[in-house]
């Protein structure tokens, strides 16, 4: 489950924080306990795991640009949402090497989507897809409705999903 793109191809088309009131985006993180630091176009993102336009974790800090993808902002903030405090505090660009850490952050994604006003969770589905995420059967949906269990537990027992 990566988002890494060849540099030569054009980005897909895929809902961006610029598509988007910042102020819903900075309500969703901060009900979580994070914090979102706005990036100015041009300029690098730091923490950045695959590099721009992708956003980047550091600590508590979720950072992105207007042409940052929504699903990979919802990613990295989904990343630090799973770890606990201490070592949420150490993260800077890598989150974890743990495959149902991946799975959890992905599967809480989707999910996250739906509290974002013109996002919801078939249209980041789509968009995870459209970006290249890889799932064994084949497609987004058909992973989180039908294979996605162990991560639906694991969220559940950490209480990480919403009522």
């Amino acid at each position: 489950m990566s988002s890494v793109l060849a540099s030569a191809a054009p980005l897909p088309e895929v809902l961006r924080v610029a598509d988007l009131p910042l102020e819903d985006l900075v309500a969703l993180l901060a009900r979580h306990q994070l914090e979102f630091h706005a990036v100015e176009d041009g300029l690098s993102i730091p923490g950045s795991f695959w590099g721009d336009p992708e956003a980047g974790v550091i600590g508590s800090s979720v950072y992105a640009r207007g042409d940052t993808p929504v699903h990979s902002l919802l990613h990295e903030a989904c990343h630090l949402i799973v770890l606990p405090p201490e070592r949420r505090a150490l993260v800077h660009t890598d989150a974890t090497d743990s495959d149902i850490e991946e799975d959890a952050t992905c599967y809480l994604q989707i999910v996250l989507a739906d509290d974002l006003p013109g996002v919801g969770r078939e249209r980041l589905m789509a968009d995870m897809d459209a970006w290249g995420y890889s799932f064994r059967l084949g497609s987004t949906r058909a992973w989180f409705e039908r294979d996605a269990e162990d991560a639906r537990a694991w969220l559940m027992e950490r209480n990480l999903l919403p009522a």
